[in-house]
């Protein structure tokens, strides 16, 4: 028995695999797009993968591929992702940590330690990161923080309270806006957008908007668009428009939002209508400018019925190309589609475990 113990190991990271998928563009703009697949929790199976502009080649598994000596790979559950300056920082909740990688290579430059990390932005050379702190699952976890990182040390620096559970973030002059869901104790789900102010590093104020919050972007106007999952039963999902100046909801759409890209003036949506038997999910644009739907399409070809799950969403910031994941059942390999503006697919490439996070490179 010790023998077998001893010989038996951890199973290793799939292995890098290269494919073409349309004709190489040495001036392109935008040189790369990784793509962040969580995995299925307690499997071990985050990993990242890359579209390279330049060369037309969809490279999978990179993370691996480039950091053998980290015999785990990614990690379990990677939440979220995003380039700042040269380094590409990633959000893996269920292995505690933020990987922080060369942007240009994918090479591991540090770990950071964080319990239960969950989403991340930037503003003035630092990262904040929200955490639940509390065991994944945990109704009696304490509330949550965000933690501040500095992006030259890689050093957390300040921490502050918010709500339990805190979910997506974003920065607004010096105001850091936090979602709070309350996600481990349904009976009593958090309903507030948290007020930091970044210079004291201090909770300010909170908003009441509705309950089990998770998705928030800011626009230019310096409004807020906030989705609340509801409670699965007879509270509906709703997005919610909040103005920063007088903390107060603006509009309110009847839209179960369940993921949102904002680029430009459009914010980007995959919400779903609630009849799987006839058009489970629905994809459309909102015009910031007026608080208004759109009438674009972002799918015309008829690519929409072959998607199961769609999952992530994000816009190509100079082409203007959407691109969207599907995390089919959510235990097998998902697959990346790419539409060109009028809504026609461009091209779709087969990725690792649930798809759900874009991060250009530039």
């Amino acid at each position: 028995m010790i023998f077998l113990a001893s010989c038996r190991k951890d199973p290793k990271p799939a292995e890098e695999t290269t494919q073409t998928l349309f004709p190489a563009d040495p001036s392109s703009k935008v040189k790369g797009l990784y793509v962040l697949n969580e995995g299925n929790m307690n499997l071990n199976k985050a990993s990242l993968d890359r579209v390279d502009y330049t060369t037309g080649l969809f490279h999978q598994n990179v993370y691996a591929a480039v950091n053998p000596e980290v015999t785990k790979g990614l990690g379990d559950v990677a939440n979220d992702m995003a380039v700042y300056g040269s380094k590409l920082y990633i959000v893996v909740n269920n292995s505690n940590k933020i990987e922080v990688l060369n942007a240009r290579t994918g090479k591991r430059i540090k770990q950071i330690d964080l319990l239960n990390g969950r989403y991340i932005t930037f503003s003035q050379n630092k990262a904040y990161v929200s955490a639940y702190l509390g065991t994944v699952g945990d109704p009696n976890s304490p509330n949550g923080i965000v933690a501040e990182i500095d992006t030259a040390s890689l050093l957390i620096e300040r921490r502050v309270n918010v709500g339990r559970q805190p979910e997506e973030l974003a920065v607004i002059g010096d105001q850091l806006y936090v979602a709070n869901s309350g996600g481990y104790s349904p009976s009593n789900y958090e309903r507030t957008v948290s007020i930091v102010d970044v210079n004291s590093f201090k909770e300010t104020d909170r908003i009441d908007v509705a309950i089990n919050l998770e998705r928030l972007k800011a626009d230019r106007f310096g409004d807020l668009y906030v989705t609340s999952r509801g409670d699965y039963q007879s509270i509906i999902p709703k997005l919610f428009v909040i103005s920063s100046t007088t903390k107060q909801i603006k509009k309110v759409f009847d839209l179960p939002v369940r993921n949102m890209y904002m680029d430009d003036d459009l914010l980007y949506t995959i919400s779903t209508n609630g009849n799987s038997a006839t058009q489970p999910y629905l994809y459309g644009t909102i015009d910031v400018t007026n608080e208004t739907h759109t009438s674009r399409a972002l799918i015309t070809d008829g690519t929409d019925k072959q998607i199961r799950l769609p999952y992530g969403i994000a816009v190509n910031p100079i082409t203007k190309d959407v691109l969207i994941t599907d995390a089919k059942d959510y235990v097998t390999p998902g697959t990346l589609y790419c539409f060109d503006p009028s809504g026609k697919k461009k091209w779709q490439v087969t990725t690792g475990d649930i798809p759900s996070r874009f991060a250009f490179v530039y």
